[in-house]
């Protein structure tokens, strides 16, 4: 019996050191999804989660999470810094109805990245507008956002909205396609100073191409703003939006300024209206076959002024 009761004793205290010494399960710095994956895997390459969702629990922040092959990998809440990528050669699809695609509602200092994506709301492929995806990409809070190489499709609201209210953030859309929304491709909707960079970015078919709020400082070069119902770009009273290099075409209204935008080596044509409110010109447009031309740009802003502080200097030298 004293053999036994020793012999326990002894196991039960191997047992105890064992469980308090087992380490808990990190989260990785990089996970995989597939489309033949399991949310109860690891998450890792050669056991990879089913969903983005699955995945980035498993996901130490500023980690990132990308997919082996092609699939729909559902719709997300990011709350943390992530990478999400798709990869080039496969279609790592976002497919909601009756909900976002994405939302972003990080931490204050975040950092979310997006690339390699594509959202499907699926209005206009059978959908109605009470059963397609609301928002592609709506972003709450954090402090940078980027998405490069991403296709935002088929929704009842904007294809990427930015609703950050605390101001000093900044959103960098690149090389993006926002088509066929009910809503604004891509609009910066919060009335605060935030800034918005887009690049050979094609916002087409919706109802804005990109619309800007009070306080957002816009900048859209190389781009393409057309088959918009309303207008290819607009701005509210205190938004400012700088149009670069861009082809504003075949819109309800090219240009509606309540705030102002100033333009640059641009195409405005075919639009029912090409400019229909006052705006800045550099003096280097092309205004042509619009039905209506509308309101004539003032300009050309190439003259630098010379006295008063140097902000005030909207010169192209």
């Amino acid at each position: 019996m004293r053999k036994i009761a020793l012999s326990l004793a002894i196991l039960g205290a191997t047992l105890v050191s064992v469980l308090y010494t087992a380490p808990a399960h990190a989260q990785a710095t990089r996970t995989w999804v597939s489309g033949v994956g399991d949310d109860a895997n690891p998450c890792s390459r050669t056991a990879p989660c089913k969903t983005w969702a699955g995945a980035i629990s498993k996901t130490a922040a500023g980690g990132e999470i990308d997919n082996l092959d092609t699939g729909g990998y559902g719709g997300l809440t990011i709350t943390k810094s992530i990478t999400l990528d798709g990869g080039d050669a496969q279609v790592a699809s976002v497919l909601v109805s009756g909900t976002n695609g994405i939302t972003i509602a990080a931490g204050a200092t975040d950092v979310v990245i997006l690339r390699n994506l594509q959202f499907q709301g699926l209005l206009g492929n059978g959908s109605s507008s009470g059963t397609a995806g609301l928002t592609g990409i709506k972003i709450t809070s954090g402090a940078t956002v980027s998405i490069e190489h991403v296709k935002v499709m088929g929704f009842s609201g904007a294809g990427i909205s930015d609703a950050r209210t605390g101001g000093g953030t900044k959103l960098f859309v690149r090389d993006t396609i926002v088509e066929n929304c009910a809503g604004t491709g891509i609009a910066a909707v919060a009335g605060a100073t935030n800034t918005v960079v887009l690049e050979n970015v094609y916002s087409i078919d919706n109802k804005y191409g990109v619309a800007a709020a009070t306080g957002n400082n816009v900048v859209v070069s190389r781009s393409v703003l057309s088959g918009n119902s309303t207008a290819g770009v607009e701005a509210d009273s205190g938004a400012q939006v700088l149009v670069d290099n861009t082809e504003i075409s075949h819109n309800a209204t090219g240009v509606q300024p309540s705030g102002t935008i100033a333009l640059g080596n641009s195409d405005i044509a075919f639009n029912s209206t090409g400019i229909s409110g006052a705006t800045t010109s550099y003096g280097n447009n092309r205004i042509f076959a619009n039905t209506s031309a509308g309101t004539a740009p003032s300009g050309p802003a190439s003259n630098p002024v010379t006295s008063g502080p140097a902000s005030t200097d909207h010169g192209q030298q």
